[in-house]
């Protein structure tokens, strides 16, 4: 697997967009009556979760 390098200004912005698109997901969620693509969402939740709180860190 690559590793990917990013500038701390590269860091920041990708921090906004996290942080951004994070509180769409979860009343995406909310909304999604589909089990297995609600399934899929949260895993795309948590995977979001985990690099804001790495990207803060």
């Amino acid at each position: 697997m690559s590793k990917l390098s990013l500038t701390p200004e590269e860091e920041k912005l990708l921090l906004e967009v996290l942080e951004r698109y994070y509180p769409a997901l979860r009343i995406e969620i909310i909304n999604t009556d589909d089990r297995e693509f609600r399934r899929c969402l949260k895993e795309r939740e948590a995977f979001m979760k985990d690099m804001i709180d790495r990207l803060k860190g």
